[in-house]
């Protein structure tokens, strides 16, 4: 008696951690707004944020965060900043299962895709946008607030996550590409108003030509590579929308490794072995090499632009490495110059769940707060962003600020503004990737692509179709994107079954066992009776 009951004891044991490794995790409540914010208690909530080592916007940072608590004395807020968006990132991952999350959060869309696969850790916003009090331009609210209407509506659809709006937009750019004007000329070239990437491709490599001291005719210096590119991702991604070949879709497919992103490849290959292309990785800080001299197309966001130029208010060499020269800012190349396409990005606002309601709505108001003419006009005006709201865009000081370009090499430098003007003259060109969990994987992993093809061209390595296939095959490996590839069916190659459905399955199996053997066992015992 006593050996059946330890077996059956085990069993059922063995079905109810099964079964509660099933259910998972309740998670957080669903967030409900208040009637009313309560005044009467002193709330403390904490804000991550990035900035780019720039003393100006840990400043505004700062004045914000000043100004809003003087209107809401009861709201401390906690700033920690960082310098990347991806350590941002994989801290909230972090401190999602121990619910230490930020209160409000500076983060991509991407990322807070892969954040909405725990419970409720986000708060969906669309409701608070519309609540009477304590909504966007809200009755109750103690600061001028923005109206839903006076965002730019291209800018808040990149929030919608699923169907709900997961992010508030904070700032905007694109990528440019920084253009050393002098050279092209030297080189008998004459830069048209739209790049192409047949003409940066042939300059580049009619750039590459030495004297007989080994020096570079076009710089005189015995460095120089013609076209350096700092993010990859963004590269192949807006390549690949510019010939409208397949990337991701809504449903979250993954559509990147296709022939066309085959072609695009060999053709950065055939340019990466000619040393006339490199990336921010693999050679560094493409501002670095124009500002000396030894760049001509520097491609990087027009959030940068505060780098880029010999008059730059922020730069990396020396002095005496410098090289005079005029800067012009134009859009990234293209294949068809008729019909432009770039990549909308920058910063999106977060708010996390807690279990204190109040406290929610206290990291509401603050999050509504960054969206004032006050801070997104200041924060815009520290490098080439743009205010997400038509109402800071259309303000009087707004547009003081960019009528005055060239007055000065800080707040007014030339290459910073037009950088922004390039960013408001296209917000209707730009466009923004299917946003789901594992997007961000898949972003890293088109960038991943062309660093791996550039790195094996300058090692010397054989470039061709089975070198294609075996690296699709590995970054597919890499960023465990084999679950959601597609085949031309539009049927997705499940791949192998998790570790964690295996042994759940080999458990329930392993239970059944069991049982069968207890009824056995009963079956004999009551023979022997």
């Amino acid at each position: 008696m006593r050996n059946k009951f330890c077996l059956l004891s085990a069993i059922l044991l063995l079905l109810s951690v099964i079964l509660s490794g099933c259910h998972g995790s309740k998670g957080i409540p669903e967030f409900t707004l208040p009637e009313e914010f309560d005044e009467s208690r002193n709330y403390e909530i904490t804000f991550w944020a990035k900035n780019d080592t720039n003393k100006t916007q840990t400043d505004i940072y700062e004045k914000t965060i000043q100004n809003f608590e003087s209107l809401y004395p009861n709201i401390r807020v906690n700033l920690r900043l960082y310098t990347k968006y991806g350590d941002i990132y994989n801290d909230v991952i972090t401190n999602i299962s121990t619910n230490t999350t930020p209160n409000v959060c500076i983060s991509y869309p991407d990322h807070i895709a892969t954040y909405l696969s725990g419970s409720n850790i986000v708060v969906p916003l669309d409701g608070l946008f519309t609540d009477e009090n304590y909504g966007l331009g809200g009755s109750k609210l103690r600061f001028e607030g923005v109206k839903k209407e006076e965002i730019v509506p291209k800018f808040l659809n990149e929030g919608i996550i699923q169907g709900k709006t997961y992010a508030l937009p904070f700032m905007r750019s694109t990528e440019a590409c920084y253009v050393n004007k002098d050279m092209v000329e030297k080189l008998g070239y004459t830069l048209p108003d739209v790049l192409t990437w047949d003409f940066v491709w042939e300059v580049s490599e009619s750039a590459m030509k030495k004297d007989s001291d080994g020096n570079f005719v076009v710089n005189g210096q015995n460095v120089l590579i013609p076209f350096i590119y700092k993010s990859t991702d963004n590269m192949m991604i807006q390549m690949l929308r510019q010939r409208e070949a397949g990337y991701s879709n809504e449903e979250g497919d993954i559509l990147l490794f296709n022939d066309t992103t085959k072609e695009l490849l060999f053709e950065i290959a055939e340019h990466s072995k000619s040393r006339a292309f490199s990336t921010f990785k693999i050679s560094s800080y493409p501002g670095n090499f124009l500002n000396a001299g030894q760049c001509i197309f520097a491609v990087d966001s027009t959030a940068g632009a505060t780098w880029m130029g010999s008059d730059a208010p922020l730069i990396d060499i020396s002095e005496d490495k410098l090289v005079d020269f005029e800067t012009v800012v134009l859009p990234l190349p293209q294949f068809d110059p008729e019909n432009p396409k770039m990549i909308s990005q920058g910063p999106s606002i977060c708010i996390f769940n807690k279990d204190d309601s109040q406290e929610v709505l206290a990291s509401w108001l603050f999050a509504q707060y960054l969206l004032t003419n006050e801070v997104q006009t200041a924060y815009s005006e520290t490098e080439g962003y743009i205010p997400v709201t038509a109402k800071a865009q259309n303000s009087e000081e707004y547009k003081d600020y960019l009528s005055r370009a060239g007055e000065d090499n800080m707040e007014h430098y030339d290459v910073k503004i037009k950088a922004s003007l390039l960013m408001l003259d296209n917000i209707e060109n730009t466009f923004v990737t299917p946003v789901f969990n594992g997007s961000a994987s898949l972003r890293d992993a088109a960038g991943q692509l062309i660093e791996n093809t550039v790195k094996s061209e300058r090692r010397k390595e054989t470039v061709d179709d089975k070198y294609m296939d075996e690296l699709f095959k590995d970054v597919k490996s890499l960023y465990r994107l084999d679950q959601k590839i597609s085949d031309e069916n539009g049927k997705k190659d499940l791949g192998p079954l998790p570790i964690t459905a295996v042994i759940l399955l080999l458990s329930i199996a392993l239970a059944w066992v069991l049982i069968a053997i207890y009824i056995i066992l009963q079956i004999r015992n009551g023979k022997k009776h």
